[in-house]
């Protein structure tokens, strides 16, 4: 009789150090975790689990291990997705305020509409976490009264509908009808901060994007001559040859042409810039090319250089807020500020090309950010770094000097107002903990026949020294945090963290720390919500168009959460999707 294979097991290689494989033996229900795991993170099919080679890798981890189906792998997802989804709900069971932001996206394989919602919040470990909360369909046509149905569905089910601190949205017209529903038609108006002041945060993204095309609009017939000057050039071998034996000639060092994504204005400051550096070799070009006929002449180049000039600090603010480990909302201030300065400048510059240009980006900015940001004002001040500061030194520049007056001002009440809030809502707390105590000393009390009344005495007496406690009757924390002076951190500026100073000061500042979390986690931009279409573009792609919606929920959702919970990097957006690159071969 032959003697049993003796089943050698090979250690898996974990993801990082809290990988919760760690020291498993690998049985067959752990590797199928594991795949489960991969193929929500990575975003593969189901199917992927019938390829042979794949499956090579977890039969050497386990040369007992049992392939699988993909309706084997699709179960086992949902699974994980539904035990993932517990925990996110017991979490957000314990967080305070959350923050959310929403966007739309059109399948490019489905005849449907696709809604994203994020949430953003501060763990009770101070720390800023966001994960995906939906993805659904939006039946057509879209309205403002539908997105807000489905955003106030999603929140009923996570059990966070009176926990809602702001909701994040670009500028469609639908998004101001859904909030404007959102605060009147459902029972949320009564938990918002400050009235609702605070609830509707426009991307700031998007409004730079809306200034840049305008201005863009306006020289168009410069941006043409560049792009069809790229296209012709990369239309054939011989052509980019040509132009490669003109660069070398002119004995210039950079070697990449940009074909630009004319929806995206980044991409086409990108193709500019890079085009910008062999200004002297398309004349030569032309010489020896006599069917190219797009040449910008030296005018339309001196324009162009200013233009890339002036849309650096555009494209520095958009990298800045469109991050993937995005900033708090105390920096965006100081961004705003220094558009509006670029602005002004150009607006006055001597070169008639450039006036032109900015003259509707002006008016765009003063549409969107004419009224005082409250968001962004009071988020500055809870920067310890500056606190008032930067609404001193911002405002006169971005408003006219009685206008940055009554901002000031209106900053300064709105921040005393909103702390009161916080301040009733602690008492609130504490009551409710007292009532919850006493309610479990009477119970005791009924039980062994205590002396009852010394306990109601002690607990009135706990009461007035929390109440003490939590306001003081010289100073409020407010008071305090704005009277003292403004720390000044060591090192580079770029590694402060607000929310960790919050974290670090919790205890001198209670109720303010609680304050500034909820302020600083609200994001100014629906990026991170835009980057989840990027996971649906794949997940939802030609081959697996057919896929029904839990499917879609496990995968997306699933892959987002256990990205955070691995500390994984989800995936980008592509290059190419941006732009195309051209490498000059010399």
């Amino acid at each position: 009789m032959a003697k049993e294979k003796k089943q050698t097991l090979i250690p898996f290689q974990p993801y990082n150090q809290d990988n919760p494989f760690i020291g498993d033996r690998y049985t067959n229900e752990k590797m199928r975790e594991i795949i489960a795991t991969v193929i929500m993170v990575h975003e593969h099919p189901f199917s992927v689990v019938e390829d042979e080679i794949w499956m090579w890798a977890f039969q050497y981890a386990n040369s007992y291990f049992h392939k699988i189906g993909r309706k084997t792998a699709r179960a086992d997802c949902l699974r994980i997705y539904e035990e993932e989804k517990k925990t996110l709900k017991d979490l957000l069971r314990k967080i305070g305020k959350i923050s959310i932001t929403t966007d739309m996206w059109r399948s490019s394989h489905q005849v449907a509409e696709y809604m994203v919602i994020t949430g953003h919040f501060i763990d009770y470990g101070r720390k800023l976490q966001k994960r995906v909360l939906s993805f659904v369909k939006i039946p057509a046509p879209r309205r403002g009264i539908d997105v807000a149905d489905a955003i106030f569905k999603c929140l009923k089910s996570w059990g966070i509908e009176n926990k809602i601190f702001s909701v994040s949205v670009d500028n469609a017209s639908y998004n101001d009808s859904c909030l404007k529903s959102l605060k009147e038609d459902y029972p949320l108006s009564r938990m918002l901060v400050l009235g609702g002041a605070l609830f509707h945060v426009r991307c700031c993204a998007h409004v730079l994007n809306l200034l840049v095309q305008d201005g863009l609009s306006q020289i168009k017939d410069v941006i043409g001559k560049v792009r069809e000057s790229v296209k012709y050039i990369n239309h054939n071998d011989e052509r980019l040859k040509a132009f490669c034996d003109v660069v070398e000639q002119k004995g210039l060092k950079d070697r990449k042409l940009i074909l630009d994504c004319p929806t995206r204005w980044n991409s086409t400051y990108h193709m500019l810039s890079a085009a910008l550096k062999f200004r002297i070799a398309f004349p030569s070009y032309k010489e020896r090319e006599p069917h190219y006929k797009y040449a910008p002449s030296t005018e339309d180049w001196d324009n162009v250089e200013k233009v890339c000039q002036f849309l650096e600090v555009f494209n520095l603010a958009t990298l800045f807020i469109s991050g993937s480990e995005y900033p708090t909302s105390n920096l965006y201030l100081a961004e705003v500020w220094r558009v509006k300065q670029v602005i002004d400048k150009a607006t006055e510059d001597t070169n008639s090309f450039m006036r032109e240009m900015t003259a509707s980006m002006k008016l765009k900015f003063d549409k969107y950010w004419g009224e005082c940001n409250l968001l962004m004002a009071i988020a500055s001040v809870l920067d310890p770094r500056s606190k008032f500061h930067t609404v001193d030194i911002c405002f006169p520049l971005i408003y006219e000097a009685e206008v940055a007056k009554e901002n000031i001002k209106k900053v300064k009440n709105s921040l005393e107002e909103l702390y009161a809030e916080y301040v009733s809502l602690s008492l609130q707390e504490s009551s409710s903990n007292e009532v919850h105590t006493s309610g479990i000393n009477s119970s005791s009390s009924s039980s062994i026949q205590s002396q009852p009344s010394v306990i109601i005495g002690f607990d009135r007496i706990m009461s007035i020294v929390r109440e003490k406690e939590v306001v003081p009757t010289v100073k409020s924390e407010l008071q305090t945090y704005l009277d003292e002076g403004v720390y000044i951190p060591d090192g580079d500026n770029s590694s402060f963290s607000a929310l960790e100073w919050w974290k670090n000061n919790s205890l001198k500042y209670k109720i303010l720390s609680k304050m500034a979390a909820d302020i600083l986690a609200v994001p100014i931009s629906t990026v991170v919500s835009e980057s989840t279409f990027s996971a649906g573009g794949r997940v939802i792609d030609e081959y697996c168009s057919k896929l029904n919606e839990k499917s879609i929920e496990a995968l997306i959702y699933g892959g987002d959460w256990l990205c955070h919970k691995y500390n994984l990097k989800q995936k980008s957006k592509v290059a190419a999707e941006q732009h195309q690159e051209i490498t000059l071969k010399i």
